[in-house]
């Protein structure tokens, strides 16, 4: 019987194996390359925030040029002062939370019950809903701008917040996935305790499935703050206009064609909100795209 001393001996050898140096030259490949292909995703990024601070003069330069000679943050300024941001931003802020509370309320539930509920063609309507997915926009949006202008919904927020109260496509598939990966057995115990479908729904099903909602609340999130198509097509009064078509306005704005460092302070101030909301809950925006994935 080997004796907790020998035991002891063993794991210490096992504790002490050495790895081939082939290991650690794959190991800092990989490292290499993962580096690599972080800075060829955020270099744009890092060249529009430096260029916003940047003097008009060393904007276009060759070789480009990534610190500013002088730091100008008084471009901030010169393109607050030509573009509605205070308006543009109110208008995004209604139309992005007004989104947000629709399509997180309406796609869970209708996911909760394509992944909970048993009726007739259940299956047959969650294939035509996914099929919904590969009509483009630009196939719709005639016969919907037609149907919206006849109601009087067009110059007004309707048709971009009204929408996503009827869930999206996208999110009920996401959540049902997360819903299927739920064990019965948290359901089974809520019914013997007496627990209805509503309570169990918003008391246990919903609090698990936090992930998959905080999935679903960034791209709701960016999909509206993001949005340029939409307002554009529907948003006529200048009034009404988001901060994609104020920027897309402001670089047409005459004279402005060349104002690139101001240009790009703008964008600025328009990307650090999203970026903001995805860096707070990246960790659970990962957490919950993969364990929507796990049930077929």
């Amino acid at each position: 019987m080997t004796t907790v001393s020998e035991r002891g001996a063993l794991q210490g050898r096992m504790v002490q194996v050495r790895r081939p140096p082939a290991f650690y030259l794959g190991r800092a490949l990989l490292y290499a390359l993962l580096i690599a292909c972080s800075l060829w995703f955020v270099a744009p990024l890092i060249w529009m925030l430096m260029t916003s601070f940047m003097p008009l003069s060393q904007v276009g330069v060759f070789p480009p040029e990534w610190i500013p000679r002088v730091w100008q943050p008084e471009n901030y300024t010169e393109a607050l002062r030509f573009w509605n941001f205070g308006v543009t931003f109110r208008n995004t802020m209604i139309i992005t939370i007004f989104s947000l509370a629709g399509s997180l309320i309406s796609s869970t539930i209708v996911a909760y019950g394509f992944a909970r509920f048993r009726f007739p063609y259940r299956d047959l309507l969650f294939l035509i809903l996914l099929a919904t997915l590969m009509l483009p926009f630009a196939v719709r949006l005639i016969p919907v701008y037609i149907v919206y202008n006849e109601i009087g919904w067009v110059n007004t927020f309707y048709p971009l917040v009204v929408p996503e109260w009827f869930g999206n496509a996208f999110f009920i598939f996401l959540g049902r996935q997360f819903f299927l990966g739920i064990q019965q057995d948290f359901l089974d115990s809520a019914k013997i305790d007496g627990a209805s479908e509503i309570r169990i729904f918003t008391q246990i099903m919903v609090p698990l499935a936090k992930p998959a909602i905080v999935v679903m609340a960034i791209l709701s999130v960016q999909n509206s703050w993001n949005e340029f198509l939409g307002p554009l097509i529907y948003l006529k009064d200048e009034n009404l206009h988001t901060l994609a078509i104020g920027l897309y306005k402001f670089t047409s704005l005459p004279g402005q064609g060349g104002m690139q460092h101001q240009q790009m302070a703008a964008t600025v101030m328009m990307v650090i909100p999203v970026l903001a909301v995805f860096f707070l809950f990246q960790k659970q925006f990962i957490q919950g795209a993969n364990l929507s994935g796990i049930k077929g």
